[in-house]
């Protein structure tokens, strides 16, 4: 097989992307949602999955009241959702993993001792305004949430861009 041949097949291999967070309830199914919404509105050619999980995640928990309601006044249905929690076969799977805080990078590289060359992101980190991290909403006012939500779309098209990019 040429180069060019192993060029292209390895554009057309999947991809997974993978988005994390602590207990999988919150932050990182939305952001999943957001992420799968910006790429279809983008109409990338990519071949991506993309995938959410939580650090210290239950399996099977729904997501937060607040996150399913953050997500249906802008049109995405979290209601299917069940928490799963990150493994080592995922990280080591995933092309990029995006954490919503240092902590969760931290504890990524702790738990699972990846590889070098594994892309760990945080989700707004290639934004240049603001906070790179999104704080936990668990437990507080929708407000918060909404707030999350804006602060995770503020990082769509870096992440849309990087990607592009990048995979």
């Amino acid at each position: 097989m040429g180069r060019k041949s192993r060029e292209k097949k390895e554009r057309k291999r999947e991809k997974l992307i993978v988005f994390v967070c602590t207990a999988n309830v919150c932050r990182s199914p939305m952001a999943e949602k957001l992420f799968i919404d910006a790429l279809e509105k983008a109409e990338s050619k990519k071949n991506i999955k993309v995938f959410s999980a939580g650090i210290s995640a239950m399996d099977g928990d729904q997501a937060s009241e607040n996150s399913i309601q953050a997500c249906e006044e802008i049109g995405l249905d979290l209601k299917d959702h069940r928490s799963a929690a990150l493994t080592r076969a995922t990280a080591e799977n995933a092309s990029a993993i995006f954490c919503m805080t240092e902590s969760h990078r931290a504890l990524l590289q702790m738990y699972f001792d990846l590889p070098e060359k594994t892309q760990i992101f945080l989700m707004r980190e290639f934004i240049e305004d603001g906070s790179k991290e999104l704080p936990d909403p668990f437990g507080q006012s929708l407000e918060v949430y909404r707030d999350c939500r804006e602060n995770m779309k503020e990082a769509l098209p870096s992440l849309l861009n990087w990607v592009e990019k990048n995979l």
